[in-house]
């Protein structure tokens, strides 16, 4: 039943855009089918653009219809070549939850579903992004949440997690009318879990983009004699990035961004203090976790800073705090975190069926002991160092937890957790330049201290 609802939907887009070409209203073109529901959203949007399309509706920052002569004509794009997502609504229906999304040009996207958790992954060309934050859903229906952002260069994504199994409708796309642009409906219709499992999974052709866009990442990585002329290399890693946001802070600093910027930073200060440094992302864009790991590897990394802030539920704690890979021992608040930014894969839908777990294996080789070892020297030199530059965490700010991208067995690594967005005071420091620019110049000035240590020994 729901597969032959969906071939009519597929077939009634077709016929819209058809009569679209002879000047008909969306409302009109379907008027014949009064029960559908798709005529009924229709027919509200078109005697109200403004309203919901179902009671109680939350919609994301909707683009209000512009006036005669006025805005964005629909399918225009005034911003470039690339499309513009407008908005988007979440319908909570008896019988399905309804994803609208409006868009300044045609695109052509598709959805698939994955498990564990269960989600949906809407994937799509590179768009602009003209949302605010997502709405929240009820709770009632089968969305739990959705985010969305540039998930490589060239490609955009929105994931939706979900509370329960779906089946996903086919796209339906609805001509531009009444000041609205391009309209894409997805229905998601609750089913059996079995159901989902079975029809769970990557698409063929997207894994292999995938395989590809990593192989092309590596080889970028590769540099010109990385280790000539005595330079260390120092891999800076911006936590985060494109559809997955991190930590929102109590003033509305995204934490990909706040890492970002301080990832520019410390690599001007640490390229003036001599050393050759690459950054696994230089823009608004996400990198899986296991691609992290390979770039710092594939540079011969002497040493890896991976970049991110925290929150906590009490607004009290702040200060700085840095991780290294533990061994196999930690505390329950080092072990949330772990599972907090282990999550990142996940929320960016990544095809995680090759993974296995990052760290267990690696924890019983010798050699990734001594990396331990030297992360660890690392990350006390670094406390040292930024003592007197910003807060540092009072209770044990040096941490050891799970955390999958500083598992690389032969590159000394560390986590530094900037503070927490979730402390108004640290938010309010990190969110401005004078701060950056002294906690970039303390991180390299550790760096220096733990490289002159190293070299002359005098530090196991």
């Amino acid at each position: 039943m729901i597969r032959t609802r969906q071939k009519i939907m597929f077939r009634i887009s077709i016929i819209a855009g058809i009569l679209a070409i002879f000047g008909l209203s969306a409302a009109a073109q379907i008027s014949g089918a009064p029960d559908d529901p798709i005529a009924r959203v229709l027919r509200q949007e078109q005697t109200s653009p403004g309203a919901s399309p179902a009671s109680g509706l939350p919609v994301a920052p909707a683009k209000t219809p512009p006036a005669p002569g006025a805005g964005l004509a629909p399918g225009s794009n005034a911003q470039g070549s690339q499309p513009i997502v407008l908005s988007a609504r979440i319908g909570e229906h008896e019988d399905r939850t309804r994803f609208v999304i409006e868009l300044s040009d045609p695109v052509s996207l598709r959805t698939f579903t994955l498990t564990n958790p269960d989600r949906v992954v809407v994937d799509m060309p590179e768009v602009q992004w003209r949302l605010g934050a997502p709405p929240r859903p009820s709770g009632f229906g089968s969305v739990k949440s959705y985010r969305y952002g540039v998930f490589r260069k060239g490609n955009s994504r929105m994931v939706i997690d979900l509370s329960r199994p779906v089946t996903v409708s086919d796209p339906l796309v609805i001509p531009p009318s009444n000041g609205f642009g391009y309209r894409v409906v997805i229905d998601l219709f609750p089913t059996a879990q079995g159901k989902f499992n079975a029809n769970a999974g990557w698409p063929a052709d997207l894994k292999a983009r995938e395989t590809d866009a990593e192989r092309l990442a590596a080889l970028s990585a590769e540099p010109e004699a990385p280790h000539a002329a005595g330079h260390k290399v120092v891999v800076i890693d911006p936590g985060h990035g494109g559809l997955d946001s991190g930590t929102n802070g109590v003033n509305g600093l995204m934490e990909k961004d706040l890492v970002l910027a301080e990832g520019l930073k410390l690599a001007k200060v640490l390229k003036a203090h001599g050393y050759s440094v690459h950054m696994t992302r230089d823009s608004d864009v996400f990198i899986p976790l296991s691609e992290r790991v390979a770039i710092a590897r594939k540079l011969k990394a002497d040493l890896m800073i991976s970049l991110h802030a925290d929150s906590n539920p009490d607004a009290q704690v702040n200060g700085l705090s840095i991780y290294t890979l533990n061994d196999g021992r930690s505390d329950r608040e080092a072990a949330a975190l772990a599972r907090r930014e282990n999550q990142s894969d996940v929320i960016a839908g990544v095809d995680l069926s090759r993974e296995d777990s990052p760290v267990a294996p690696i924890l019983i080789d010798l050699a990734q002991r001594d990396t331990i070892n030297r992360s660890s020297r690392f990350a006390e030199t670094a406390l040292g160092q930024l003592h007197g530059v910003t807060d540092i965490l009072f209770r044990s700010p040096h941490r050891a937890a799970s955390l999958a991208v500083l598992v690389a067995p032969d590159v000394p690594a560390a986590l530094i957790e900037l503070g927490y967005l979730s402390n108004e005071s640290d938010a309010a420091q990190m969110n401005t330049e004078a701060w950056r620019e002294k906690v970039a110049e303390g991180i390299a000035k550790a760096v220096d201290r733990n490289f002159s240590v190293t070299s002359v020994g005098t530090l196991p």
